[in-house]
């Protein structure tokens, strides 16, 4: 297993693309610390990986509070002992074009993608710094890559993701700490279920590879990032999306 007896922090498991990865990690062999607002989900998933064989914390956490972060990892180092691996996975949408866009959308959707990949990173650095390792893991998007009408506070949260994981690279790598970003595409999950028809096939016909991508193709990537494989890969982007976008 390529992550035996690692422990690992993963924001937003409740659901979708957070509660794949969650279950991806354990099944190679983590202990998973999982965190999100929504008490019920977390449940759901920390049994699921129970019945993996893996120990499962669940923490009701918000994100956007860095007074609650830190109080969720202190309580994950002593439950754990450690913090080997984090997933700043947690996020959310709040479409709008600008002209209409209210300012608490802008500020939520701030607040949530991009301080509280901040909080949780800044409240795991001291004792993944104190280890002389880690992996950090940050959900982008490619929205943040190349922007998108109506969602200017999305964009700017996760092109900010982008800046902050190359920025936190620079400053852990030699403690031997490596900090990477995954950026998908249109994954199917129940925040882009929401959308229409007619959205979902002109995104359709923008992915060279012709097919919606699902968590599991993003938990994999995150897999890979997360384990000795990537050893030698830090402050860089991964793009998932079937094509959509080639840098």
């Amino acid at each position: 297993m390529l992550l035996k007896d690692k422990t690992a922090i993963v924001t937003g498991a409740g659901q979708g693309i957070g509660k794949e990865i969650a279950l991806k990690l354990a099944r190679e062999g983590a202990d998973i610390a999982l965190c999100d607002i929504d008490e019920e989900s977390l449940k759901k998933t920390a049994a699921e990986i129970a019945d993996l064989g893996r120990k499962s914390y669940a923490y009701k956490c918000n994100v956007s509070d860095f007074a609650s972060v830190d109080e969720t990892v202190n309580k994950i180092l002593d439950n754990a002992g450690k913090v080997d691996i984090l997933i700043n996975n947690a996020g959310l949408t709040r479409d709008s074009l600008m002209m209409r866009m209210k300012e608490e959308d802008w500020d939520l959707v701030i607040s949530v993608n991009l301080k509280g990949v901040f909080n949780f990173t800044k409240s795991v650095c001291r004792p993944m710094l104190k280890q002389r390792s880690g992996k950090i893991v940050n959900i982008a998007s490619i929205i943040g890559l190349v922007g998108n009408a109506g969602q200017a506070n999305y964009a700017a949260s996760k092109a900010g993701v982008i800046a902050l994981t190359k920025t936190a690279a620079r400053e852990m790598a030699s403690r031997g700490i490596n900090v990477n970003a995954v950026a998908p595409g249109f994954i199917q999950t129940r925040m882009t279920d929401v959308l229409s028809e007619d959205v979902k096939q002109q995104m359709l016909k923008a992915i060279p590879l012709g097919h919606f991508g699902k968590p599991g193709d993003v938990a994999n990537v995150v897999l890979f990032l997360s384990s000795d494989l990537s050893s030698y890969v830090t402050g860089q982007v991964v793009i998932v999306d079937g094509g959509m976008v080639m840098a």
